[in-house]
């Protein structure tokens, strides 16, 4: 499959997923909100037109104001829909040929979120996140807490308070310049996640040491690592939203391809040459200490 292969079917099936969380969040019974010549409108019109709409909104329209916001519009659709019926104008040959696309798109969205439904089992779900979990590598983490500051001197200052007694977590707040480490603390981290210099440092201390002041890009930092241990896979539950999405995604993925590979599709000119790759971005240092 092409790379324009793959991404028409992320398009297809991101859309249908959300159309499936519509249908199946929506009221069990229509409200009638209005009516034009005595055609109704109901709350389930509204959300259809909702999510057809969606971003095109003003966005300083929210809550009741949007809904009626949408009902006005709704209101002017068929208005309007009814004076274009009464011009002949559906009998043209370019709506026919918009009015059997968008049918085609919504029993498109329907069948696929019919099938992400299906397949996001609780079972299906489990047996992913289980394979990702027995692919999981053990990885150490470190929490460790650190001071930043320009010069070497002002470093080995630092150094001097905390191994004189000081509280580390004191000194910090008093001359580190990290803003986004309250009283130095990193929380914990891999090592990949700290540019090369901090992290060798930081990954060699025992637990309560504190380093020798250390160059990184950033400035000299003064580390002391308060804890270690092996990185937990996150639980079930933590990822269970973005377990289900992938589900789903690859079950719409799955049906798509064997109607593919069933079906007989004959195209009538070449396909457009696939744009080449971009070239792989630069290498960039692991993120710096927060």
């Amino acid at each position: 499959m092409s790379l324009l292969d793959h991404s028409r079917l992320r398009l297809l099936t991101s859309g249908a997923i959300l159309a499936l969380a519509l249908a199946v969040t929506g009221p069990a019974s229509a409200r009638v909100l209005a009516s034009v010549d005595g055609v109704e409108i109901t709350d389930e019109d509204v959300a259809v037109a909702l999510e057809d709409l969606g971003p095109t909104l003003p966005q300083q329209i929210e809550g009741p104001q949007r809904e009626a916001y949408v009902l006005d519009y709704l209101i002017d659709l068929r208005l309007v829909a009814k004076k274009a019926a009464a011009d002949k104008m559906g009998d043209g040959e370019d709506v026919a040929r918009r009015l059997a696309y968008y049918r085609d798109k919504v029993m498109m969205e329907s069948l696929l979120g019919k099938v992400a439904r299906e397949g996001a089992t609780d079972a299906a779900m489990k047996q992913v996140y289980d394979e990702a979990a027995a692919k999981q590598k053990p990885e150490e983490e470190i929490h460790a807490s650190h001071i930043l500051v320009p010069t070497e001197d002002e470093a080995k200052a630092a150094l001097k308070r905390v191994k004189s007694g000081e509280d580390f977590a004191k000194v910090a707040d008093e001359v580190s310049k990290d803003p986004g480490s309250k009283g130095g603390d990193l929380g914990w981290f891999t090592k990949d996640r700290m540019v090369p210099e901090f992290g060798e440092a930081a990954f060699k201390l025992g637990k309560g040491e504190i380093s020798e002041p250390v160059k990184s890009q950033f400035g000299w930092h003064v580390i002391r690592l308060e804890d270690k241990r092996q990185k937990a896979f996150p639980s079930f539950e933590d990822v269970k939203s973005q377990v289900a999405q992938f589900v789903a995604q690859k079950s719409q993925t799955d049906l798509i391809m064997k109607l593919r590979e069933a079906a007989k599709i004959e195209r009538t000119e070449a396909p457009a040459p696939v744009p080449a790759a971009p070239a792989p971005a630069p290498a960039t240092a692991p993120a710096a200490p927060k």
